[in-house]
């Protein structure tokens, strides 16, 4: 036993998974300005990184000089170009009537944290190597374009930091510190930020040495002041996780999910047996309906630059902002629903941006977040060792009969009952597409990705940000924490995925 735990012990410090901590932050006036100067200053930064690599674009033209393009080089050129005269400067005269120019650079740079301002030049690394991949074709998806300047009324106050550790062993971003309270965390350059929920499950983490802290994010949205604590931690503990499956296993043991309006969620397995079945979505934005159409109208009856204009939207951004939260919330509840009680499940590759395009659908379609959803299992599942696979976007789910795997015609959305043409078989439609979805996994299991043979699989890269990025140790029980290629069927014509 001894033996077995060391090993797990060493297995938790060579892998990781990167978690993040959201808290809500309680700010004295005083420091909503300091907040907000430190969000102005990532803004600048980032404007100014931009300004140099444009510049340096036209000059390369003429010249063939370098271009900043990585976020090193970036932040190497910003820190050049705060302290020359560009940057600032100012004459000063003396008694005798002589002036002189000083070169001061940028006078505020001492009133915030330099990391700050670093971090925005990475951000813009990252958009600029992103574009590039995209415009070579390096880059799967929609075509990115090119980095734009950010506006302070467009733009949401953000800004991030990284955690350093001095040689001492003191991080220079804490939780819970113990001058401060259980409930602060405490920044550099910023000082100690009050929050209202509790952190004792991240400070017990970080305490026994499970997890390691990479950056702290602050951001403001809807008025609310939020930082977000970004670690790295050891995987969950083995009795968190999916069992190991024999090898080879048969590939059985699979769940098929299907999201839909109606219901939100129906999942049964191959022999056709329903597992869980959501019907009482909250659905937010239909609730919330009447109480934004009456902000919108306020909104637009407001003038134009006026503080009462500016009041009025800020409201309607809180509305939004409870409809984000509530779908979130019940979104994270059926995804762990599933993921705790099943270890192989499969879900169909839905072209939600097409079905969009449906305007009588859309409303309803954006209110039930099935794309955050497949997102968050997708990771969650990874987490617990487990499978989650993506079954093609043509793939005719609702269509075909579970029974004698024939396609029949396409179904309209009023119809909820399946019947078969051939065989005489009937089930409810959401039923029968979970089914269909089991068994096209079960059949292409070989083709599947599986996280047991190939290694433990982390939610993000370690490269994600600057600078070093810490291991972390073992963890306990109760710690929380592109389309694939076209496949063809047996008979019948291929159908886009729909809403059922």
């Amino acid at each position: 036993m001894f033996q077995k735990c060391r090993r797990w012990r060493a297995w938790c410090g060579a892998v990781g998974r990167s978690t993040a901590f959201r808290f809500t932050v309680d700010p004295s006036p005083s420091q909503v300005v300091v907040l907000a100067r430190h969000a102005g200053a990532s803004r600048f930064a980032f404007n100014q990184c931009l300004a140099l690599v444009k510049e340096a674009l036209d000059e390369k033209r003429q010249s063939g000089s370098v271009v900043p393009w990585s976020g090193f080089d970036l932040i190497n050129a910003f820190n050049s170009w705060k302290t020359s005269a560009a940057a600032g400067r100012r004459f000063v005269v003396d008694s005798a009537g002589s002036a002189e120019v000083v070169v001061t650079g940028l006078s505020w740079r001492a009133q915030v944290c330099q990391q700050v301002c670093e971090e925005a030049a990475v951000d813009l690394g990252r958009a600029l190597t992103a574009w590039a991949d995209s415009r070579g074709g390096k880059r799967p998806g929609r075509r990115v374009g090119f980095p734009t300047f950010k506006r302070k009324s467009r733009t949401r106050p953000s800004f991030r930091i990284r955690c350093k550790t001095t040689k001492a062993g003191r991080a220079s971003i804490r939780v819970g510190d113990p001058t401060a309270g259980p409930r602060s965390v405490c920044l550099p350059r910023i000082g100690v930020l009050r929050v209202r929920e509790d952190t004792r499950r991240l400070r017990r983490m970080i305490r026994t040495g499970r997890a390691h802290i990479r950056y702290a994010t602050v951001s403001c949205r809807a008025g609310r002041w939020t930082i977000t604590v970004t670690v790295e931690a050891a995987g969950l503990h083995p009795a968190c996780q999916h069992p190991p499956r024999p090898d080879p296993d048969g590939g059985g043991g699979w769940v098929g999910v299907d999201r839909g309006l109606a219901a939100l969620v129906v999942a049964a397995d191959t022999s056709g047996r329903q597992v869980l079945r959501v019907d009482d979505a909250p659905r937010p934005l239909r609730a919330a309906l009447p109480r934004l159409r009456r902000l919108s109208r306020q909104l637009s009856r407001k003038q134009r630059g006026s503080r009462n204009r500016a009041e009025a939207a800020a409201r309607l951004g809180r509305a939004h902002h409870h409809v984000a939260n509530v779908r979130r919330h019940f979104l994270h509840k059926v995804a762990n629903r599933l993921v705790k009680t099943h270890d192989r499940l499969a879900l169909e590759d839905l072209h939600t941006a097409g079905l969009l395009r449906n305007r009588r659908l859309a409303a309803a379609i954006s209110d039930a977040g099935w794309a955050d959803l497949a997102r968050i299992i997708g990771y969650k599942q990874r987490w617990r060792g487990g499978q989650a696979t993506s079954a093609p976007r043509w793939y005719p789910s609702t269509r075909m009969c579970s029974a004698c795997r024939i396609i029949g015609p396409a179904l309209p959305l009023s119809v909820r009952i399946f019947r078969c043409d051939e065989c005489g078989h009937e089930a409810d439609r959401d039923v029968n597409a979970a089914v269909n979805l089991a068994v096209w996994a079960e059949q292409h299991h070989a083709q599947t990705r599986d996280p047991e043979a190939r290694g433990p699989v982390t939610n993000t890269s370690r490269g994600d940000g600057s600078g070093q990025r810490p291991r972390a140790g073992e963890t306990s029980p109760d710690d929380g924490g592109t389309p694939p290629p076209r496949t063809s069927v047996t008979a019948g014509t291929p159908e886009k995925g729909d809403a059922s």
